[in-house]
């Protein structure tokens, strides 16, 4: 499939630029695979053995600031493409498909059983079959509270101080200081 590609980029390269990738490549493969295992590994020792977590932590994750806590289950895809500042809190059962950036700011807190989706899929079957896939980053401003079950769409950024409410799905931008609710998120006011 890589003759689809004749710029000489890998596809690591390809996707991290946010352009069409094939999501079965074999060093992405290897990359994943190693942030499976590092991420089950931080779940069986959290919370008997915090300083071994935190360094499980530090092996996953591209930036993880003072003071910040993570509940596993925790699933990623990569893990190194994750920015999450100081004093962030995120509960339990954290998906984050980090094909593209996903950065969370400081003193965030995020309930249970959240989604942060970076990929894109063609809508074109071809392609889709080929396993083509692309991504857009995701951006969480400092100080928002995301409620359980909510999910990120790709290419989204929340501004800083906003509430997602429970069970939102984040299909646009959310500005800064606003409460957002609802499928699709809608703004129902300012705070």
């Amino acid at each position: 499939m890589t003759e689809h590609f004749d710029d000489g980029r890998s596809m690591r390269e390809r996707m991290l630029a946010g352009d069409p990738y094939i999501a079965d490549d074999e060093e992405l493969a290897t990359a994943s695979t190693r942030a499976i295992e590092l991420a089950d590994r931080y779940g069986r020792v959290w919370p008997a053995h915090r300083e071994e977590a935190a360094h499980i932590l530090a092996d996953l994750l591209g930036h993880l600031g003072e003071d910040s806590e993570i509940r596993p289950p925790l699933f990623v895809d990569y893990g190194q493409h994750i920015r999450i500042g100081s004093r962030t809190f995120i509960n339990y059962n954290l998906t984050a498909l980090d094909v593209a950036a996903i950065t969370i700011g400081d003193d965030v807190q995020i309930g249970p059983n959240v989604q942060l989706l970076t990929p894109t899929h063609p809508i074109e079957p071809g392609p889709r079959r080929d396993k083509l896939e692309a991504a857009k980053p995701i951006t969480i401003g400092n100080n928002v509270w995301i409620g359980g079950g909510v999910i990120v769409l790709p290419g989204i950024t929340i501004g800083e101080n906003t509430v997602i409410g429970a069970g939102a799905v984040v299909t646009r931008d959310v500005p800064a200081n606003v409460v957002a609710v609802g499928n699709p998120a809608r703004v129902t006011r300012s705070i």
